[in-house]
């Protein structure tokens, strides 16, 4: 009789057993497909940024799986569950390390653009100064600083400026007509065509003023400045049209674009090189020494602290010139 009780408490304690592996592992199971689940939605909101928080099907999906029939010895239900959540596990992980390849490659390529169009600037704005043959080179301008007075331009430069001057202001010169030798310079400038139409314009006009095709040039600088007068490219475009009337021989047109790009884009990157050129055409009319000074104190006291060591150094020489107090 007690041998028959024991052998009934150990039945029942094995079937105990029994049924406790299963409830264990389904947990498990449970615990594996909750985090899942999580980290699909997270990695969802990544990938589909204001999808509403559904799940969406993949455009291209594996070939279904050959199914195999049931046969004896049969896989459990929980080691098949186990399977395809290690699957999903291990898809998971390849989806995340794509996803995050893919930010990588794009944080480099918008770090090879930034460098590019730096570059290009320093590019053009090395090729403007040593194309000058007026005055010495100036070196780039940093960042732009705060504006300046009511518009931009103060009374003491607009009192430069406005002064009769002791010679005759150059007229602006009819256009010569265009003869085939010219025709054909012109039309071996390249046009540029990108996504900035106005950066395009620009860097046109630049290549007819670089190649000396002075009347051609101010058709798209004065474009960039009409039609783009928020861009950055305004300030530069203004400024070059000031030094092809220079080159021109007419100090006159020039003066009044140069003070035109200090009044309306006083924050331009290229507003301190147009007062440093003002002086200049001032010079070339025959305004007195007094109001040349008076553009240079203007200078200095506005951007004296952006402009370069070879600036101030020219800026100084020609103050010692004009007996500057």
């Amino acid at each position: 009789m007690a041998m028959r009780k024991t052998l009934l408490k150990l039945i029942l304690l094995s079937g105990i057993a029994c049924t406790s592996v299963p409830a264990l592992a389904q947990s498990a199971i449970e615990g594996r497909v909750d985090r899942l689940e999580r980290e699909m939605r997270a990695v969802q909101r990544k990938v589909f940024p204001g999808g509403n928080g559904q799940y969406f099907p993949p455009d291209i999906t594996p070939a279904d799986p050959k199914v195999q029939s049931p046969g004896v010895p049969a896989t459990s239900a929980i080691s098949d569950l186990s399977a395809r959540v290690s699957a999903v596990e291990s898809q998971l992980t390849a989806l995340t390390g794509q996803s995050e390849q893919h930010q990588y490659k794009l944080q480099q390529l918008e770090e090879a653009f930034n460098a590019y169009k730096r570059t290009t600037d320093a590019r053009l704005k090395a090729l403007e100064d040593a194309a000058a043959s007026t005055t010495a080179p100036v070196a780039a301008v940093p960042a732009p600083g705060p504006a300046v007075g009511a518009g931009g331009a103060t009374p003491r430069v607009s009192a430069a400026l406005s002064r009769p001057a002791t010679a005759t202001p150059s007229p602006a010169a009819k256009p010569a007509p265009v003869d085939p030798e010219r025709a054909e310079r012109i039309a071996a400038i390249e046009k540029p065509a990108t996504a900035d139409p106005a950066d395009d314009l620009y860097v046109y006009g630049f290549r007819l003023w670089q190649a000396k095709l002075y009347p051609e040039a101010e058709a798209p600088l004065k474009q960039v400045v009409a039609k783009y007068p928020t861009h950055r490219r305004a300030s530069w475009a203004q400024n070059l049209l000031g030094r092809s009337y220079l080159d021109q021989g007419k100090p006159s047109l020039a003066s009044h674009a140069f003070y035109d790009n200090y009044k309306n884009f006083p924050d331009g990157e290229r507003a301190p090189d147009s007062l440093f050129y003002l002086a200049s055409a001032l010079k070339r009319l025959g305004k007195t020494s007094t109001d040349v000074c008076k553009v240079y104190d203007e200078l200095l006291d506005v951007y004296g602290t952006r402009i370069s060591a070879t600036m101030k150094a020219d800026v100084a020489r020609n103050r010692a010139t004009e007996k500057c107090k």
